[in-house]
């Protein structure tokens, strides 16, 4: 049987599958030109800028930090170029270990390399590059360059690294640079966009000091550079750039030279000593005992220096002349005798006996040797130092009165100094200690308490800055001056100086012949008082005043004996002093901690820095060694002439960059900074060794 085809309905199936193949092929041409319209005229501009940037790189260049120099132009802070060995976590193709363990086997890589490595690695992310050896030498560069194609995510760069050329020297004043932590991260989000922008491609920030203080003067304003890459992301050539601009300098006012004269006086003891220009606020010297080698920090800074500096008994990290509180023992005299004229609560004349002691509520304060001074005046009481004297002084004022007249002077307060850290110290009232204290019965003052504040002891407890800021403002007829470190700074691009705006003086209103009568009797402590021998055939008339402030609290009935106490326990030795008396260009607050009397050990110093900065004489070696021994009055051996004997070493020289593309910026992170701790010395009090408290 033959079989019918309906050719009518089959060409109209074909032609179906035709029409539908048809519309299938023209809607996948309308999605290919949608495509290509989508990708090529609506999206042109953006996926240009996408293709330029994986053809390109837009780097950051970090900026030359600012150089620190001092008042005669002497660098203090500088930086040099090296050549680091870094890996990128996220490029390594092989285990880390690994990689490192062949490394090492091309380059000497040491323990501490690896610790430091992994501790910055915790710190970073894993597209961070982050070093592995720094300060490569020539040869070094050389070999890992041959055998580069091994290491993918391993490179050489160029960083910048800070130069402390002085090593410790004023280390406390300078400060140091190291790796930005995360709490410092945390901060800089607080930031303007335009600040944090600054800060890109930049791992290293100020630490302490002027470093820290005058971070964004010494920082400069960060560069780009656009780069074209090879599929492996290196650096093939540059396409365009946006040069960095230089840190500013910054200028101090310390004079290194004295700085270093005063840190050699000290030798090994503990301390602080700060001299400023009375007329001004410039601080000359401000010196800290121990110091610390701020070049430790710069490329990250071992467990075992770390451990050294930061566990250590004398506390080197801690800035003595900033954080370091102490009681002003006898230095405090002639503040007192001020307020007492100020206040009328005494006459210059009015005549005070003094019989070695003096009894207040079944009491008994005692002078230094139990021995009287007889009749003495106000001009007396200084000069001989008289205990009676300011113990009945200090009853007669009261401590809210005291309190009243020393806080203008800048006692127990912020001085505003241009670095940060500053303590305040404790300036006791009975509102300070209603408010320190927990306990109801700790709350109530006693009148007792007050006496031994005449005298620098008890609760008083201040900073040698304050100290020397309220002598400033007494041998500068009233008139107080902020101190402050830094005098101007230098623009890196012009080289124009621009001196840093200070507020204007404040004059405190003394009466002048209240002021003069102090200055008088102070200049009679080196004529004919406890600093006479230390200034006989001075070349020049100066004025001081000598204190000893007990480290530990003496028992009633009980005699000091320095040979039977631990030497951290032993009392604390003071001066404060002025020169010349006619016209005053220096004044000096100083602390030699636990060497004992005033006139032993902390008078002699600052004969030594009058001697330079009035008569341009350094003192020979055989009277430095008797200086720091603390068995030196005047000068002995022949005076040299005031120039600091040996020079800083050179900092490293800079290196070329070889064609690898400079990424500057510090090699490894330092450790965060220790707090300080603040040297507060305890009151004397019958009771025993009692830490002073902070103030609130």
């Amino acid at each position: 049987m033959t079989e019918l085809r309906n050719v009518e309905a089959e060409l109209s199936r074909f032609r179906g599958r035709v029409l539908a193949a048809s519309a299938v092929i023209l809607v996948c041409f309308v999605l290919l030109a949608s495509r290509l319209v989508w990708l090529q005229v609506v999206r042109h501009a953006e996926l240009d800028d996408q293709a330029e940037a994986n053809r390109t790189a837009i780097v950051p260049i970090v900026p030359n930090r600012g150089l620190i120099l001092d008042r005669n132009g002497i660098v203090l802070a500088t930086n040099y170029s090296a050549y680091t060995l870094e890996i990128t976590p996220s490029r390594l193709t092989r285990p880390l270990d690994k990689v490192i363990d062949e490394l090492s086997q091309v380059i000497e890589i040491q323990p501490r390399d690896r610790r430091r490595f992994r501790k910055l690695q915790e710190e970073s992310k894993s597209i961070d590059s982050i070093p592995l050896r720094t300060k490569l030498t020539d040869e070094e560069v050389a070999r890992f360059t041959v055998q580069r194609f091994r290491f993918a995510g391993v490179d050489i760069k160029a960083r910048l690294f800070r130069s402390y050329p002085w090593g410790e020297l004023a280390s406390h004043a300078i400060g140091y640079i190291g790796r930005i932590n995360q709490a410092e991260k945390k901060q800089m989000e607080d930031w303007p966009d335009e600040e944090q922008g600054n800060y890109r491609g930049t791992e290293y920030i100020g630490k302490l000091g002027v470093e820290q203080s005058f971070e964004k003067q010494l920082h400069g304003i960060t560069g780009v550079e656009q780069v074209e890459t090879s599929a492996g992301g290196r650096a093939v050539r540059k396409l365009a750039s946006s040069p960095a601009t230089p840190g500013n300098t910054v200028i101090l006012s310390i004079d290194i030279k004295l700085q270093r004269l005063v840190e050699d006086l000290y030798g090994e003891r503990r301390g602080a000593l700060v001299a400023l220009d009375p007329k001004s606020g410039e601080l000359l010297a401000f010196v800290s005992k121990p110091t610390f080698d701020p070049n430790l920090f710069v490329d990250g800074i071992d467990q075992e220096n770390w451990a050294m500096l930061n566990e250590s008994i004398d506390k080197p990290l801690l800035n003595r002349a900033l954080r370091g509180t102490y009681p002003p023992g006898s230095t405090y005299k002639p503040f007192m005798a001020l307020g007492a004229l100020e206040t009328g609560k005494r006459s210059a004349t009015q005549i005070i006996h003094d019989g070695g002691s003096w009894s207040f509520g079944g009491h008994v304060f005692r002078s230094h040797g139990d021995h009287g001074l007889g009749a003495v005046d106000m001009h007396a009481s200084i000069v001989k130092s008289s205990n009676v004297y300011y113990y009945s002084l200090a009853n007669d004022m009261g401590v809210d009165l005291m309190h009243d007249f020393m806080k203008p002077l800048g006692f127990g307060q912020i001085t505003g100094i241009d670095i940060f850290g500053e303590v305040r110290g404790v300036l006791p009232s009975q509102e300070w200690k209603r408010n320190y204290y927990k306990r109801p019965e700790q709350k109530k003052w006693f009148a007792g308490e007050t006496i031994s504040l005449g005298i620098g002891q008890g609760y008083n407890s201040f900073t040698m800055l304050q100290m020397a800021q309220a002598l400033g403002t007494v041998v500068n007829n009233g008139v107080q001056h902020k101190p402050h470190l830094v005098i101007a700074t230098q623009d890196s691009t012009t080289k124009l100086s621009t001196p840093v705006p200070r507020p204007q003086a404040l004059n405190l209103g003394y009466k002048p012949e209240h002021l003069a009568l102090i200055r008088k009797a102070m200049v009679g402590v080196t004529q004919q008082g406890t600093s006479t021998r230390v200034f006989q055939g001075a070349g020049y008339l100066s004025g001081g005043k000598t204190g000893t402030a007990q480290a530990v609290g003496v028992a009633q009935g009980a005699k000091y004996n320095a040979s039977k106490l631990e030497e951290h326990q032993r009392d604390h030795s003071l001066y404060i002093a002025f020169a010349p008396a006619e016209d005053p260009k220096i004044a000096i607050a100083m602390v030699v901690e636990n060497a004992g009397f005033g006139a032993a050990a902390a008078a002699p110093i600052a004969r030594r820095v009058f001697d330079y900065v009035l008569m341009n004489q350094y003192p020979s070696e055989e009277d430095l060694a008797q200086v720091r021994d603390g068995k030196a009055a005047n000068p002995v051996g022949k005076v040299g002439a005031g120039a600091v004997a040996a020079a800083p070493p050179a900092p490293a020289p800079t290196l070329p960059v070889l064609g690898i593309h400079p990424a500057f910026a510090p090699a490894a992170a330092a450790p965060p900074t220790a707090a300080p701790v603040s040297l507060t010395a305890p009151p004397a009090r019958s009771s025993g060794a009692r830490a002073t408290p902070p103030a609130p």
